[in-house]
């Protein structure tokens, strides 16, 4: 996996994105030790049926040749409440005290989710809110809700869906540092305190993304950035919640 040659660390995957095995196979083929890489799996909202759950993370361990993961999400909540999350939270819990993950999370969750899940864990933290962040979407509802309530936030699609590139702002920026657009947003995104997770079609780009880390923006170009905010939403079907922004 290029990912891993160039030095990623944090490898993100899902039930849903159908790797699995993908990964399992570059992990163990990477040479990299196992207590040297995090690994992010998520359980797809199809899944939360009653007694359900821990079948479908153990098919993802099974995929993926670990016996556990770091961290496991739920992708979304339950599609139109189809499940109670009552019901498949509690097996959320069981998973975890099975030793099957670390961690627990979640990702796509609003407000009202993240607040009934947090009733529902009690004293298990939730260790981070995965969400839709890139300079023309601030989420900022969520957001600050999640850090009044100390919950790390992961930023997915952090360029856009390649939108970033075609910015003048950024690539404005971005000249002044000999950096690209794609750089640019995330070293904004990271400047803000969240973790993020570019995804790249090319060893090149991946490695241009890895690169971003060295970036460091001004007090002036990371207001600009955020100045880009414009509520520009790109995952909006009928699966998800209804937003809080």
């Amino acid at each position: 996996m290029d990912a891993l040659d160039i030095g990623y660390r944090h490898i993100d995957t899902a039930e849903g994105y159908n790797n699995e095995d993908f990964v399992g196979t570059a992990l163990a083929e990477s040479g990299v030790p196992r207590d040297e890489i995090w690994v992010t799996t998520k359980v797809a909202p199809e899944s939360f049926g009653p007694g359900q759950v821990r079948p479908h993370v153990e098919a993802s361990l099974e995929k993926l040749r670990l016996d556990r993961v770091d961290l496991l999400l739920l992708h979304y909540p339950s599609i139109g409440d189809e499940y109670a999350i009552e019901d498949y939270m509690a097996q959320f819990v069981e998973v975890w005290e099975a030793g099957l993950t670390r961690h627990l999370g979640v990702s796509n969750f609003t407000v009202p989710y993240i607040d009934r899940a947090r009733e529902l864990l009690g004293d298990r933290p939730i260790f981070t809110n995965q969400i839709e962040l890139h300079p023309f979407l601030a989420n900022r509802t969520i957001v600050d809700h999640c850090r009044a309530q100390g919950i790390p936030l992961t930023a997915y699609s952090p360029l856009a869906r390649g939108r970033v590139a075609d910015d003048p702002v950024l690539t404005e920026i971005g000249a002044v540092h000999g950096a690209t657009p794609a750089q640019v947003a995330l070293a904004w995104l990271m400047a803000e305190g969240y973790v993020v997770l570019p995804s790249a079609g090319s060893r090149a780009r991946i490695a241009e993304n890895f690169a971003a880390q060295e970036l460091a923006l001004t007090e002036t170009e990371l207001k600009r950035v955020a100045a880009l905010d414009r509520g520009m939403r790109l995952v909006d079907g009928p699966w998800c919640p209804k937003w809080d922004d």
